[in-house]
């Protein structure tokens, strides 16, 4: 498959992130059958991985942290080609939570770029996947199995096209509905806008942003990092009614 996925069997598929993932131009497999799929891979890949089964540790995390982390992913494709563009707002969004609660991002473990760090008092593991996006879950269920982190405890943070420009949404689930065991991941999706006119969502997720959308993006980006400690510090709830009222977007205007 490529960087995207392979083959987009409807604009709806890009979206969000993991109906794509296993789609092609063939399928005729619901959007929830999709996810339900994504899930189930990424539920599968968690169970390969076991302590047991490392055969060593990352070198930026020697040891086993003494309390159970959070684990913010931000989901995007790697490499300069992909650098900027809408489809790799996950990685982004997590290189400003990264920059504003001073954690470095330069170790390389399970197949991400890594980061450890607090915020406030709570340990947190961040991670943007080196895979292509279509593989993601191969690189967060090992780092979920081998640190036992608590499925509540991962937030997930992708681009979305059905979403208004710069606004966020906070959900509670893998996927709409939950699959696999797997509903208590929680999601950041940053809305990109739809393409305009005819375009191709594919070409227009791979574009880069101009400078004013850069401005709003990184504005969203500040809301995106206080809706991670209220999240961290007081719960999905309150983060959720901080997220979800979308009244920070008034300041946009």
């Amino acid at each position: 498959m490529n960087a995207i996925g392979g083959s987009i069997c409807s604009s709806s598929a890009v979206r969000f992130p993991y109906w794509r993932l296993f789609c092609n131009s063939s399928s005729s497999s619901s959007s929830k059958t999709l996810i339900s799929t994504y899930w189930s891979k990424t539920a599968n890949a968690m169970s390969q991985f076991s302590s047991s089964s490392i055969t060593s540790s990352p070198s930026a995390l020697e040891t086993k942290p003494n309390s159970q982390p959070w684990l913010i992913v931000g989901l995007g494709n790697p490499g300069k080609k992909y650098n900027g563009t809408r489809h790799n707002v996950g990685f982004e969004m997590v290189d400003a939570i990264a920059e504003a609660e001073g954690i470095s991002m330069s170790s390389v473990s399970y197949r991400a770029l890594f980061g450890k760090g607090y915020i406030g008092n709570v340990p947190v593991m961040l991670a943007k996947p080196q895979t292509f996006m279509n593989a993601s879950g191969e690189s967060v269920g090992a780092i979920v199995s081998y640190y036992k982190i608590p499925l509540k405890q991962v937030l997930v943070i992708f681009d979305d096209l059905d979403l208004s420009f710069a606004k966020l949404r906070l959900l509670p689930k893998g996927g709409h509905g939950g699959h696999n065991g797997l509903s208590l991941i929680s999601e950041i999706s940053v809305g990109i806008g739809r393409p305009p006119g005819k375009m191709d969502p594919v070409n227009f997720v791979l574009r880069p942003f101009n400078k004013q959308e850069q401005e709003e993006l990184d504005f969203a980006f500040q809301t995106g990092i206080e809706a991670v400690r209220i999240l961290l510090l007081n719960g999905f709830d309150k983060s959720a009614t901080f997220v979800n009222s979308g009244k920070y977007l008034e300041q946009l205007g």
